[in-house]
């Protein structure tokens, strides 16, 4: 089976340990990777992933720039295993500027962690910055929290109300533990889930039936490396309960066709 994974965090060293230590300390669970790039490239060799969506998020504008170079960089070192998002921030002044730069440096997308960066996804200043992205570059949010209300699947709904060309992607299956307002608010809408750290949250058996009930050509497998290795992202796809060919769209042909591989 091939493999594309479509949520995989990076850090640079100086930084990946302290990062890591404050995502477990705020999910209440230890983290399997480092968040170093050499050892995602080990678990992606090791369990046949042949390519990944890398990125990382400004918490601060000043971040911006720094970290769009930095994952262009480690795009630019291995372009067969690695395709890079940029990121944005709230009050990154010059936005349309930096996204335009964005494409010359042939990043895909943009990832957005509203929990983490402080906005709601719906809030009026991060509208003219998905307007600037447009349709030619997919925006994947990390939608859902018990903790935090800003990235509730009510307000990217809202997102696809006022811009439904946009390619959207909502990870965690739409709601990261809020999957009933997700199967309220996103459920067969156009705009694709990932799998990345559903499960024990969710039953294996449940995400398959919620993939269906959304539709599976609009799954994405996803590790959300550094929280576990492949092997248990792609365990529980395989626990799923579909079909082979339900699964070869999942495992890459649907990311194929969204970033256009």
């Amino acid at each position: 089976m091939k493999y594309i994974d479509t949520h995989a965090h990076v850090f640079p060293p100086a930084i990946a340990g302290k990062v890591v230590a404050s995502l477990e300390s705020y999910y209440g669970y230890h983290w399997e990777g480092n968040g170093l790039i050499e050892d995602l490239l080990d678990s992606m060799d090791r369990f046949g992933v042949g390519r990944s969506v890398i990125f990382s998020s400004a918490t601060k504008p000043e971040q911006v720039e720094h970290i769009n170079d930095y994952i262009t960089g480690l795009c630019g070192a291995s372009p067969d295993r690695f395709i890079g998002f940029g990121t944005m921030h709230r009050e990154y002044k010059n936005f349309r500027q930096e996204i335009a730069r964005m494409r010359l440096l042939g990043l895909k997308g943009l990832k957005f962690h509203p929990d983490f960066q402080k906005f709601d996804i719906d809030d009026p200043l991060m509208m003219r910055i998905y307007e600037a992205a447009g349709p030619e570059m997919v925006l994947l949010f990390h939608t859902g929290d018990p903790q935090s209300d800003h990235s509730a699947p009510r307000r990217l709904a809202r997102v696809l109300d006022a811009m439904p060309e946009l390619r959207i992607i909502a990870a965690h299956m739409g709601g990261y533990s809020v999957w009933e307002e997700a199967r309220k608010h996103l459920m067969g809408r156009q705009v694709w889930f990932d799998t990345s750290s559903c499960v024990p949250r969710m039953s294996a058996g449940d995400m398959g039936k919620l993939a269906k009930e959304h539709g599976i050509g609009k799954i994405l497998f996803a590790s959300d490396y550094p929280a576990v290795h492949h092997a248990r992202a792609i365990a529980d796809v395989e626990n799923m309960g579909l079909s082979a060919a339900e699964q070869e769209m999942v495992f890459h042909r649907n990311a194929e066709t969204l970033l256009g591989l």
